[in-house]
C-alpha cells in the first residue's frame, strides 16, 4: 500500500484545473442564487428600499455560505484522516505492508477512540485558523459562526450516512456518532434554558436553505468528479469528498479576497474622484 493508492496519480495538474474551474464556477453561481434569492424575498418588504441594509445583509448570507464550506471542509478532512487511518491499521492487521506505520498502529490500536477525539478537536483548531487568518468572514458574528458550524457537522453527518447506505466499504459511525454527540452538546447544554434551546432549533432552521445548497453543490461536483474518474472508487467514496471540498475551499478563498481586492480599488478610485 504506497500514498498513491489515495492520492491518485492519474488525477494530473490538467484535470485538477479542470476541476477546479468547474468549482470556482459553481460556487459563484451559489454566489449569484443567494443574492438573486435575497433581493426577491426582501423586495416587499420597508427594508428594501433601504441599499446599505441589503448589501450588508447579502454579503451576511454570502460569508454564512463561505463559513459553511469552511466548517465542512474543516470536519471532512479529519474525519477522511480517521478513515484513512483506519484502513492503514486494517492492512497491518492482515499483513500488508503499508508505508512503515506499523508503531502508530500500536497507538491506534490502544487508544482509536482518543485519537478519534484528537481529531475532531484538530478539525475545531483548522476552523478558526480558516476563519481567523485565511479567510477572515469579519461580518458574522460569534453566534452566526457557532450556528453554522453546527449545521456543518449535520451536513457531514448526512454525507456519511449516505456513503454507508450506498455500500462504502469503510466504517463511519465511529465518526457520526462523535459530531453527533457535539450537535446535541450544541442544542442542549449544561446551562441552557428552554428559551436558548429554542433559539437554537430556531437558527438553525432559518439556515436549513444554506445547508441545501452547500449539500448539492457539493454532491454536484462530487458525482461529476468520480463520473469524470478524476476520483476513484477504491480510495473509497470519502477521499473524493475530501477532494471536492479542497477546490470548494480554494474557490471561496479566490472569491472572497478577489471581491475585497475589487472593493479596496473601487474605493480608491471613488476617492481620487472626489478630490
Amino acid at each position: 500500500m504506497t500514498i498513491d493508492a489515495y492520492m491518485n496519480p492519474d488525477f494530473t495538474w490538467v484535470k485538477k484545473l479542470i476541476f477546479f474551474a468547474i468549482s470556482f464556477v459553481a460556487v459563484l453561481l451559489c454566489d449569484l442564487l443567494i443574492r438573486g434569492g435575497h433581493k426577491l424575498i426582501a423586495a416587499g418588504t420597508p427594508k428594501a428600499k433601504d441599499l446599505e441594509y441589503m448589501e450588508k445583509r447579502e454579503h451576511s448570507l454570502i460569508q454564512l455560505f463561505y463559513e459553511m464550506i469552511i466548517s465542512a471542509t474543516s470536519v471532512m478532512s479529519f474525519a477522511c484522516a480517521y478513515v484513512v487511518l483506519n484502513h492503514v491499521y486494517s492492512l497491518v492487521q492482515s499483513g500488508t505492508p503499508a508505508m512503515q506505520w506499523e508503531p502508530l498502529m500500536t497507538i491506534w490500536e490502544n487508544g482509536k477512540d482518543f485519537v478519534l477525539l484528537l481529531l475532531i478537536c484538530l478539525s475545531c483548531v483548522l476552523n478558526s485558523i480558516l476563519d481567523k487568518f485565511i479567510i477572515p468572514l469579519k461580518k458574522l458574528a460569534k453566534e452566526e459562526i457557532a450556528s453554522v458550524r453546527m449545521l456543518s457537522m449535520f451536513y457531514v453527518i448526512i454525507i456519511l450516512m449516505f456513503m454507508n447506505v450506498i455500500g462504502d466499504e469503510s466504517e463511519y459511525s465511529p465518526v457520526m456518532m462523535y459530531y453527533l454527540g457535539l450537535m446535541v452538546g450544541r442544542f442542549v447544554y449544561f446551562d441552557a434554558s428552554f428559551a436558548d434551546f429554542l433559539e437554537n432549533i430556531k437558527n438553525v432552521f432559518l439556515r436549513l436553505p444554506l445547508l441545501m445548497l452547500g449539500m448539492l453543490l457539493s454532491g454536484g461536483l462530487c458525482y461529476l468528479g468520480f463520473w469524470l474518474e478524476f476520483f476513484l472508487e477504491r480510495n473509497y467514496y470519502i477521499m473524493g469528498v475530501f477532494y471536492t471540498h479542497l477546490f470548494l475551499l480554494l474557490s471561496v478563498f479566490i472569491l472572497y479576497h478577489g471581491y475585497n481586492l475589487c472593493q479596496i480599488f473601487s474605493n480608491k478610485r471613488d476617492s481620487g474622484q472626489d478630490q
